[in-house]
Order: C-alpha cells, then sequence, then structure tokens
C-alpha cells in the first residue's frame, strides 16, 4: 500500500458530549457516520484546556511546558520542530487551512508575530504568504472567532474572490467601535443570527479548501498531511440561518451548579458565583487577563439561548466534515486515509456553573470528542475507553506513515490502540494550565478511575473519584477516607513527569 495520507479534522473547544452518536439532542451525521466507519474514544484528552498551548501541542508532540508556548498570547518558537517538517522530509505536503493560533494577537521584539493587527487585515501580504511556517509547506490561515474583528488573511481574499468585497460589515469593527452592531462582549448573553450569507462562512471555507488541496495533491501522486482546523463552536455565539435556529432554546438543557460543590474547592470555585468577583490578587504582573477569572453567572434562559446557537455552530461544521468525506469517497482516497477528528480542548455550558474555560479542570473542559477512521485498518463500529492524550498524535501519525518518530516527541504511539490491536498505550494523561506562575499555575493527572490536580505554592487541591463520583461533585483532596488514594496518585504524578522527559539525543558514547 502507497503511503496513506493523513487528514487532521479539528473544531475549536466542543464539549466532548456534542456528538449525535451519543447525545440525541444534536444533529451531526457526518460525525455519526465518521463514529459508525471508524473507532470513538471516549477517553481523550487535552495537554492544555486552552488554545495556543494544546495547537503547539499538536504540530510538535511536545508539552506545553517543553515547547514553549505555555499559554495563550504567548508565541510558538519558530526553532521548534515539529511534525510537518517531517512529513515533508518523507515526500508529503504538509497543509494548514484555517486557524492556527500559534501566535500572539500582539507583536513585540522577541515575539514577533503575524497573527496580530494591523497585518491580519493587510490581504496583499496574505495573497504572497502561504508559508512555509510551523512545518507547513502551504498555509491559508485565519485568526477570528465567529464574526470578531480579527478577521482578514486569507479568509477575506477568499471572502472577495466570492464577491463579498464588503466582508468588513459582517465583523466586529477594527479598532473596536462601541457603536458597532456586533460590539457586544466576548460571551455574549444573546446569541446573534449573524447577517453574514451563509455561503460566506469560514467553515464553508475550510470545507472548500480542504477538498480542493486533497484534489491537488490527487492529482499530482503526492500524499499529504492536512490539518483541516475549523474555527467554531469558540464563543461568540453568531451563525447564519438556517443554523441559528435549527435548535430551539427553550428545549436545551444546559448543566446547573449543584449548591455546595464549591465549598471544598479551591477559592477560585467559589468567586465565580459573584456579581462582581475580586480575582486581583491572581492577575499576572504584566496585567494581562486570565480566562474564566470573572463572575459565570448566567440566567438559564441565557445559557439555553448560547447552547442553541453553539450546537447550531456544530451542525454547520458537520455539514462541511460531511463534504470532505463524500469527496474522499468519490475522488477514491477514502481507502487510504487515516481520518482522525477531535478538538483543542472541551467547554462549559453551565456545567458547575461555569461557562467557556479557565482553571477548572473538570471532565467538562479536559475531555474532547474524538473518532479515528481508515477502511480496513482502524475497527468499524467500536468504541474506546483506552486512554488518548493529544500530546500522541504527532507521533501516532507518524507511525501511520511509517515514518520513526523523533526522541524530543514526548507522546506515546497509539496507532496499535486505534488498529484494535492493542487494549491502551498509556495509562493515564497529564494536563498544564499556567497563567500567572505564582497564582495560576496548576497539573492534573487523570488515570482510569481518579483526577488529581496539584496548584503551585499551595496546600490545597483536587480529588475525584470519577468512578463513584463522574458528576465531580465530591473533593477528595481533604477525605481521610482518601489518604492512601492520595499518596498513590502523588507518587504516580511524580513518576509520570519522570516518565515524560523527551530524549532529543541519544547517548551515543560513555563520555
Amino acid at each position: 500500500m502507497s503511503q496513506p495520507n493523513i487528514l487532521f479534522i479539528t473544531t475549536d473547544q466542543q464539549h466532548y458530549s456534542t456528538l449525535g452518536t451519543v447525545n440525541p439532542a444534536i444533529r451531526t451525521p457526518a460525525l455519526d457516520r465518521l463514529a459508525r466507519e471508524g473507532t470513538r474514544f471516549t477517553r481523550a484528552y487535552c495537554p492544555n484546556p486552552t488554545c495556543s498551548p494544546t495547537r503547539a501541542t499538536l504540530v510538535t508532540g511536545m508539552y506545553p511546558a517543553w515547547h514553549g508556548c505555555w499559554a495563550i498570547g504567548v508565541k510558538l518558537p519558530e526553532d521548534v520542530p515539529t511534525v510537518g517538517d517531517l512529513f515533508q522530509q518523507h515526500g508529503y505536503e504538509s497543509i494548514l487551512i484555517g486557524k492556527a493560533h500559534f501566535q500572539p494577537l500582539a507583536s513585540a521584539p522577541g515575539s514577533e508575530s503575524i497573527e496580530c493587527q494591523p497585518l491580519l487585515r493587510d490581504l496583499d501580504f496574505w495573497r504572497n504568504f502561504h508559508g512555509p511556517w510551523y512545518g507547513f509547506n502551504h498555509v491559508e490561515t485565519a485568526r477570528m472567532h465567529a464574526n470578531e474583528s480579527h478577521a482578514g488573511q486569507h479568509y477575506a481574499i477568499w471572502m472577495e474572490e466570492k464577491g463579498l468585497t464588503n466582508w468588513q460589515d459582517y465583523f466586529q469593527k477594527w479598532p473596536r467601535d462601541p457603536n458597532d452592531k456586533y460590539s457586544g462582549p466576548y460571551y455574549m448573553r444573546d446569541s446573534l443570527t449573524w447577517d453574514l450569507p451563509e455561503e460566506f462562512h469560514h467553515s464553508h471555507w475550510v470545507g472548500e479548501r480542504t477538498i480542493a488541496h486533497m484534489e491537488r495533491c490527487r492529482q499530482a501522486g503526492k500524499p499529504f498531511y492536512l490539518w483541516a482546523s475549523f474555527f467554531d463552536p469558540h464563543p461568540p455565539y453568531v451563525v447564519p440561518e438556517p443554523w441559528a435556529s435549527m435548535y430551539d432554546p427553550a428545549e436545551m438543557k444546559p448543566g446547573r451548579y449543584v449548591e455546595g460543590e464549591f465549598d471544598r474547592m479551591p477559592p477560585h470555585f467559589a468567586r465565580t458565583r459573584e456579581a462582581a468577583p475580586d480575582f486581583s490578587d491572581y492577575q499576572e504582573p504584566g496585567g494581562q487577563g486570565l480566562h474564566g477569572f470573572h463572575s459565570h453567572l448566567h440566567t438559564e434562559e441565557e445559557l439555553q439561548r448560547s447552547m442553541a446557537a453553539y450546537y447550531g455552530m456544530i451542525s454547520l461544521i458537520d455539514q462541511e466534515i460531511g463534504r470532505i468525506l463524500e469527496y474522499l469517497d468519490q475522488s477514491g482516497l477514502a481507502e487510504n486515509t487515516l481520518v482522525v477528528f477531535t478538538t483543542d480542548h472541551g467547554h462549559f455550558l453551565g456545567q458547575h456553573g461555569l461557562i467557556a474555560k479557565g482553571a477548572f479542570h473538570y471532565e467538562d473542559l479536559l475531555r474532547v470528542p474524538m473518532i479515528v477512521r481508515q477502511p480496513g485498518q482502524i475497527p468499524a463500529g467500536q468504541v474506546s475507553d483506552a486512554i488518548q492524550s493529544l500530546v500522541d498524535f504527532p507521533q501516532t501519525f507518524l507511525a501511520a506513515a511509517g515514518i520513526e518518530a523523533p526522541g524530543f516527541m514526548q507522546g506515546v504511539n497509539q496507532l496499535p490502540v486505534w488498529q484494535g490491536k492493542q487494549a491502551t498505550a498509556r495509562d493515564h494523561a497529564l494536563v498544564e494550565n499556567r497563567h500567572n506562575p505564582t497564582t495560576v499555575h496548576l497539573r492534573t493527572l487523570v488515570t482510569d478511575r481518579y483526577k488529581i490536580t496539584v496548584y503551585r505554592n499551595a496546600d490545597y487541591g483536587e480529588l475525584f473519584d470519577l468512578e463513584t463520583d463522574p458528576g465531580e461533585l465530591h473533593n477528595r483532596w481533604d477525605d481521610p477516607d482518601y489518604a492512601d488514594v492520595k499518596a498513590e496518585l502523588l507518587l504516580k504524578f511524580v513518576q509520570a513527569e519522570i516518565q515524560r522527559e523527551p530524549t532529543r539525543m541519544p547517548r551515543i558514547a560513555g563520555a
């Protein structure tokens, strides 16, 4: 068999339960088909519950503490080796279509960024830039979520080529204008029906350009490693019709806070229940905002509206995934293409009284949906609870292509597990989260049954028994009945930290 194609499909901030195959409230026929024809994994975890660190992990196979992009707003150093470089060395086209977010929304000496204003809207620059960039020899990217002012780059060029020369009228103004019709807050309490004509939506752009480049590679007879990176369902919750009205808010059932569940949790959890909480003791020295450190109070109606729009955004993406799968069938590429679907991290829609994301390491935020398909290679219609980590993906992609993984990668090869030849490849997952290095710096170890979270310079922490308490309502950190479990998990935590150290260069001599 010739070298297999690798098609990596991701969304942005998608809750693990938002697949029609497990949740009848949402319609995702293409992803349901992918699950029927492949294997769905129920215990997949992100290495960091924010965008840039995890996305950098997905191209390096390294944890954020090692590749250097340790938080949103931090640049992934451009000298860090990537999986795309390795694919290119073995004859592959390496292509990124959609969201990157490897660089901050500002540029400074030593942290130069092309993903920042005003360069985002300098379309002459982007017409002449398609890479190389972070191991991709062809890039078509954009930076915004939904209708944010960060719109531009290759997406804007595509809109203009399609005839929407006034595309800026459909996005927030830049610089921000308080009188702009889209001047709402980052997390909108009222979902909006976006007046952008549906055919110009960025999900269509990602789907169309993904198909175009797979066809280009097919005609050239070259295998591809292609990352199709969708922008939704990350807030703000705006989506065109008919998707905006696809789901009735009154039928949505968001998560809820259970009275008293934060009584034994670290102090920042309870503050989210206040209307105007003071988080000044958590702020970064440079004054950068911290994700999630604000009031999370929303009415039931607000959450229902958000959830209906969130589901509509996912269903629109699903339509594009369906188009991609149909192309693979019609082109004859399906048999020799490994398709992997996931997201960068999860999302809160009311669970534990929380919204969006933050330093709240519940399963809703750390677990991600995951499906793998390759006819004849991946068992069809299977469901696996083998623990997966997104740090494993680059190494496993290489294994599928018969390429040896370099020593700098910190994941494990999951290919035997994906192919049903091995029950599991790891017995734990590690999750990092760091903003302020002294007050918001935590790490979580997840095993088959337990989850433990340690905070830097703090004597508090979290310990959940996922078997007896799947809703994570009872923190056992200080529970004497769990003292032995806690001691065992802390030792395992130390071992896991040691085991993940990379070996970039082999030892070849005694001195």
